[in-house]
């Protein structure tokens, strides 16, 4: 029986008892996202062209989503392709889409195996005809999966994903379908692209890099940040741990206070402070 991995490797029995260790330590972020960075700087440094450390990321993307499914994330989302990547040079873009249909093509049987939904968000429509159709028949393929759904942001931008929303909004109130006082935040979320998913509890940045760089801008509000300094293609199993090792040590209180500490505010100790 083949095993059940998108590595097609059997887990070590060393990473299981590393994820049980992990899973007993604290709660398993449900939402996990990562702006993937890195991948030129890791194949300059190696005296390649860049376009080698984004084949070599394919690597990290397979590693990542694999230990994410047997931790039990419910949702991964990957930060593939900005809309302000369509800058760059013509030939290193045209290099990424032919990874990208390449990657969907091998991946497509494994993520199904494996019982992992893909969806996208973005503007898909500007990628290249090949990169939709492949695209597509992998959604198409793994739509009824419920183990994990991974999420490619391609051709993605925050303020893009918000002015979009907008404009659904406005349209809808322009037809009478929608009161202007019914807008508020749950509203909002309710219009971007990302409405399926809760907000990304844990964001990961690999590189170094500290800046959102448009990346999911009204969803990460309450998310934990985790910068590393690791290149994506070194990006592995072992500093994902360690990323939830340290959104388990933080204090997610959303803008309030523990329990308790309005009992011990007192009328006599605010007088106190403000006299």
């Amino acid at each position: 029986m083949e095993p059940l991995t998108l590595t097609d490797k059997a887990q070590s029995k060393e990473d299981i008892d590393l994820q049980a260790e992990l899973s007993k330590s604290g709660s398993i972020p449900r939402h996990i996202a990562i702006i993937m960075d890195g991948n030129g700087r890791w194949a300059q440094d190696k005296g390649n062209v860049r376009l080698f450390g984004h084949k070599a990321g394919v690597d990290s993307v397979r590693d990542i989503t694999e230990s994410c499914a047997q931790l039990g994330v419910e949702y991964l989302t990957l930060y593939a392709f900005s809309t302000e990547n369509w800058d760059r040079p013509a030939a290193e873009i045209n290099g990424l889409m032919k990874i990208l249909v390449h990657s969907l093509k091998n991946e497509a049987k494994r993520l199904h195996r494996n019982n992992i939904k893909l969806v996208s968000i973005g503007q898909t429509e500007r990628l290249p005809e090949s990169c939709q159709k492949q695209l597509n028949e992998v959604i198409e393929l793994t739509k009824d999966n419920d183990r994990l759904e991974l999420c490619l942001a391609l051709s993605y931008s925050g303020r893009w994903d918000i002015t979009e929303a907008v404009k659904k909004m406005a349209k809808e109130v322009r037809d009478g379908a929608l009161e202007p006082e019914e807008i508020n935040d749950s509203l909002i979320s309710k219009y971007l692209s990302t409405a399926n998913a809760p907000d990304p509890d844990l964001i990961i940045r690999t590189s170094g890099e500290f800046r959102i760089s448009n990346f999911l801008l009204w969803q990460l509000a309450y998310s934990e940040l985790y910068i590393t300094q690791t290149y994506w293609p070194d990006f592995r199993r072992d500093e994902l741990y360690r990323a939830i090792k340290s959104y388990q040590k933080r204090d997610r209180r959303y803008g309030k206070v523990k329990n308790g500490y309005a009992k011990r505010l007192s009328a006599s100790v605010i007088n106190q402070i403000i006299s």
